[in-house]
């Protein structure tokens, strides 16, 4: 499936009022309690970018899912964060910088029912999708 421009412009538009709005709230979100805001920066012009997100953690490593709704183009910030893997996330009022990194198919196996607890819709978006959708580590950086 492949998202109408208009479409996939006002979904820009309101993530970035719904980061906006979650960095306002310090951390809070209404949409999931497993919301972050992914910061990466740009492949092509180097700004940094803010992406609310749902995730699960496991420990300190932190998880989340490039989906765009089902998309057969992934989001932006995934493009991004293959070029450039280092990234911040802000998870509550706590901002922490991780390096990110896309997980193979059997890695991402027991992480995928976790992701679908918190949002059942990613299986009809793989549904959509003749792409894989990637699950991506967050892995904090040290210092």
């Amino acid at each position: 499936m492949e998202w109408n421009p208009w479409l996939a412009s006002l979904a820009r538009v309101l993530s970035q009022a719904h980061a906006g709005l979650y960095r306002l709230l310090g951390g809070a979100s209404f949409l999931n309690r497993n919301t972050l805001v992914l910061v990466t920066r740009g492949r092509k012009t180097g700004r940094e970018t803010a992406a609310p997100l749902l995730y699960v953690a496991d420990g300190e490593r932190l998880y989340v899912v490039a989906s765009f709704g089902g998309s057969d183009t992934p989001p932006g910030w995934y493009r991004n964060l293959v070029v450039n893997p280092d990234v911040k996330a802000e998870v509550g009022g706590t901002t922490r910088s991780y390096r990110a990194r896309t997980l193979a198919e059997d890695e991402a196996k027991p992480v995928w029912p976790k992701l679908l607890a918190i949002w059942p819709a990613y299986e009809s978006y793989q549904k959509r999708t003749t792409r894989v959708i990637p699950i991506v580590e967050l892995a904090p950086l040290s210092g």
